[in-house]
């Protein structure tokens, strides 16, 4: 194991993919465990926190909103105050939004249809340590959201982009960012955005569903290892 870093990662009734998160956290060598939605004493003992995808109460209201009354989120504004970094995948990133942790929304895909594909993102901005090494590097990741689509205010986009926040962006292969290759309509093709101190990212593509060949990339390991780095300083 790696030091005695822990990592947490959450379950909530209807989440899916916290044991693809513990795979590659188990894969690299890091001390991890489930929590769930009343621990806030064990939530407490972890060096960060992985908000791992899926249905949180089955989506019902809305994608997070349920979960967001959970006391371990209700709990997470005073746990990234110590500096403590904080990754929301897919539905992760929906609770992250909800609880005003990341300014923003993630509403119905613009086809209104649920999508699962790989998609290719791009690293837009490396001031967050968990995108360090990532400048410009494009990612082949998969998707699967019916409500991914990212919408903020053209004012809070402005701010986004002057506080280097647009952590990704969907883009072709060859890292074009266009309509063309946006798959759910997220304004500015907005993939995952970071919190203004960098410790906070949410982000609707799984890394944690790219992280072994075998599952056909690799390319989403890079931001556990960044995470991983970051605990050891």
């Amino acid at each position: 194991m790696v030091n005695k870093m822990q990592i947490g990662i959450t379950k909530f009734p209807g989440t899916n993919n916290e044991q693809d998160v513990k795979r590659i956290l188990d894969d690299l060598g890091v001390k991890n465990e489930l929590i769930y939605p009343n621990d806030i004493r064990k939530m407490e003992e972890m060096d960060s926190l992985v908000l791992a995808g899926g249905f949180s109460y089955g989506d019902y209201l809305r994608p997070g909103i349920i979960a967001v009354q959970s006391p371990i989120i209700e709990n997470l504004h005073a746990y990234v105050e110590t500096e403590r970094f904080v990754i929301g995948i897919c539905n992760g990133f929906q609770m992250l939004c909800e609880a005003s942790l990341l300014p923003g929304v993630l509403s119905t895909n613009s086809s209104t249809k649920f999508i699962s594909d790989w998609v290719n993102i791009k690293t837009i901005d490396t001031k967050s340590p968990l995108l360090r090494g990532m400048e410009d590097k494009i990612l082949k990741i998969p998707i699967a959201h019916f409500e991914g689509r990212y919408y903020n205010t053209s004012d809070e986009i402005k701010k986004l982009i002057s506080e280097n926040q647009i952590a990704f962006k969907y883009c072709s292969k060859d890292g074009e960012i266009s309509s063309e290759n946006n798959p759910n309509g997220s304004v500015e093709s907005i993939a995952g955005i970071t919190n203004s101190k960098g410790n906070i990212l949410g982000m609707m593509p799984h890394p944690e569903r790219a992280s072994f060949d075998y599952l056909g990339s690799e390319d989403g390991k890079i931001i556990f290892e960044n995470l991983i780095e970051e605990l050891k300083c």
